[in-house]
């Protein structure tokens, strides 16, 4: 190959196919970010998502971008007899488009059902878990055993590269007996801030300028622990006198989450609402507290870390990558302890101290770029796609 063949092959446009199950939280924002980003550079992106999952604000988006297709395919989170009707909308999707380059399957659905449609080598399969199902401490040695061997076969057989978003992921995977030459690590990377969305987000709700707002942005889901962060604002709620907890999320817990909400009988300083993204929310947060119960790499946690606000999270996967512990920060042990993530917020909202971690926050707040996360995966998909290492 010529040097100018070897340049017109770099710059070529790849088709590529992104597939996603959650279709909103983290996973959706990273979805959305990458989608745009590659259609900018000039590839073919084509989209699936489910329904089932989709929060409102996702769709939307999605829509507006003007990608080369949108395709609805209902994935259900848990295994069952549904699946096969989802695979098989998969692979008339996967037909129709042929031939494509990539196709990039997100979450462990997703991901699942976009790899098992191709034998050896046929178009090269990329996966993002977004969080492998095993890195839940709650999942029991069962779980443990039959998701990680699950994740092992498709990895092994069905994969040609895993992207895991954080070195903590990254050594989950190799406890699980991932090949190294399988994996890579490409950490989210973040849009700048809203700032001019602050006072908007806490006028909605009544929330006067001075008040000290703890916020909360994710899936209401059992990873999420959003329940966790309910009972400790309620525990700490007289110690904490004018302040709120904003939560922004939806999700299958939202039922019972807005139950525990009307029991603590602080509906006035307790929101929940998903009229607003985490990128225009997080800027009204005085703190970002994350109660969650196994992450890879949070976009939230990202995002706060970018709009240089304090963080406040149990110690999961990603969060030494965003906080610097005791500077930014609080990084606290992940358990079901509501009194130390209560305790933790009445220390973290004192004025000295959150003054501390506001200046610490401040002064990492640059480091996360989402240019950089959609360069390092072009070139991951040019070097899958062409065959040349060292992309």
């Amino acid at each position: 190959m010529t040097s100018d063949s070897f340049g017109a092959e770099a710059h070529r446009a790849l088709r590529i196919l992104q597939v996603l199950e959650p279709s909103g939280g983290g996973s959706g924002r990273h979805f959305l970010d990458l989608c745009l980003g590659l259609k900018q550079r000039g590839h073919h992106v084509e989209a699936v998502y489910s329904p089932v999952r989709a929060e409102e604000s996702f769709v939307r988006e999605l829509k507006s971008l003007d990608l080369a297709a949108v395709h609805i395919v209902a994935m259900k989170r848990a295994p069952g007899w549904s699946d096969i009707a989802a695979f098989r909308a998969l692979r008339r999707i996967i037909k129709a488009g042929a031939p494509y380059d990539i196709i990039h399957g997100h979450s462990s659905k997703a991901g699942a059902l976009s790899r098992l449609h191709f034998p050896a080598r046929a178009v090269p399969r990329v996966y993002t878990p977004h969080a492998l199902r095993t890195m839940d401490p709650t999942l029991g040695r069962a779980g443990r055993l039959i998701y990680g061997g699950i994740e092992l076969i498709l990895a092994t057989l069905f994969t040609d590269r895993v992207i895991c978003v954080s070195d903590d992921e990254y050594a989950h995977a190799r406890s699980l007996g991932m090949a190294k030459e399988k994996l890579c690590v490409i950490v989210n990377g973040v849009a700048p801030p809203l700032f001019g969305m602050a006072e908007t987000v806490r006028a909605s709700f009544g929330i006067p300028a001075g008040a000290f707002v703890f916020g909360f942005v994710g899936r209401l889901s059992h990873q999420k622990a959003p329940e966790r962060l309910v009972e400790a604002f309620r525990n700490a709620a007289a110690r904490l006198p004018g302040a709120h907890l904003l939560m922004v999320g939806a999700g299958e817990l939202e039922p019972e989450i807005r139950t525990a909400i009307a029991e603590t009988g602080l509906q006035n300083r307790i929101h929940l609402t998903s009229a607003f993204t985490g990128a225009q929310a997080i800027p009204a947060f005085d703190m970002l507290v994350m109660p969650s119960r196994y992450e890879a790499m949070s976009y939230v946690m990202l995002e706060a870390a970018a709009a240089g606000k304090p963080i406040l999270a149990s110690d999961v996967g990603g969060a030494s990558t965003a906080i610097d512990n005791n500077r930014s920060g609080l990084i606290i042990a992940n358990e079901n302890d509501i009194s130390q993530l209560a305790q933790a917020m009445v220390e973290s909202a004192g004025p000295d101290r959150h003054r501390a971690f506001l200046s610490g926050a401040q002064a990492r707040m640059s480091g996360f770029s989402l240019e950089r996360m959609i360069d390092r995966t072009e070139a991951l998909y040019r070097e899958l796609a062409e065959g040349r290492p060292g992309a």
